[in-house]
């Protein structure tokens, strides 16, 4: 799933392996239900499909599972009906955080996640009251073996892209969000599967923190994280190299 990716490290933590595994499992299932009704249950003509049938493989979910939850949601009477609902708050020092959802019932939603924001010294805003310290693009990685610096660009031009940045670690495309599917399926016929693939709230400008204020946002984080409802989380916030190896201890 796509949220705050830059604090990997930081977020994987000894302990409760397979609770988080089966909290992939629930968020990654929710996504391809909704995917499933949005359009055909053919991932062959559904983009939103194929992106939540590459996500399940990145989470080593099997493909009897995937294959299980598309013909559910296929079925006339197929269990829940989710919406998509974003929230945005505030959490420690003033740092913007936005929590996308899929729901079905948008009152226990919002209660939980009022909650987590009000418990973890946070609170949470209107709708558009951080989103503009964020830019919403659609980001396509590669590793460095897939292409060359000149080949990734020209193709990222060609699919439509807006930047396409290589270094020694690997190639990152960017576009609009509008155009990610396009750019995510041109890029994919010439070079095979991505390693990465997510529409992201990247931040534009960051709030950097220490320690103290570093473990208490990541605890909001991490409260939201657990909530079955939230598919992604993201917050615009720094950590300096030796409070991030701390934290992650």
């Amino acid at each position: 799933m796509a949220g705050h990716s830059q604090f990997k490290n930081i977020m994987h933590r000894k302990g409760a392996q397979d609770a988080r595994r089966a909290r992939q499992f629930a968020k990654v299932i929710r996504e391809i239900t909704v995917a499933a009704r949005s359009g055909l249950p053919d991932p062959s003509s559904n983009a939103r499909l194929r992106a939540a049938m590459w996500a399940a493989q990145k989470v080593n979910m099997p493909k009897d599972t995937v294959e299980r939850a598309i013909k559910k949601a296929a079925g006339a009477s197929a269990g829940e009906d989710y919406v998509e609902v974003r929230y945005e708050g505030y959490g420690t020092a003033g740092v913007a955080v936005i929590v996308e959802a899929l729901t079905d019932n948008r009152n226990r939603t919002a209660s939980d996640v009022r909650a987590a924001f009000s418990k973890h010294g946070g609170s949470l805003g209107e709708t558009n009251s951080v989103s503009f310290m964020f830019d919403h693009l659609g980001i396509v990685t590669y590793p460095a073996s897939a292409a060359s610096e000149d080949e990734m660009l020209e193709a990222a031009i060609e699919a439509g892209a807006d930047t396409a940045e290589s270094s020694a670690e690997g190639h990152e495309v960017t576009c609009a969000t509008t155009a990610f599917f396009a750019v995510r399926d041109a890029l994919e016929a010439r070079f095979g599967a991505p390693e990465s693939a997510r529409l992201d709230w990247r931040p534009n400008v960051t709030v950097t923190l220490d320690e103290e204020k570093g473990a208490s946002l990541l605890k909001l984080i991490d409260a939201l994280d657990e909530n079955d409802d939230v598919q992604a989380v993201y917050a615009n916030f720094d950590l300096p190299d030796a409070v991030a190896e701390r934290l992650s201890a």
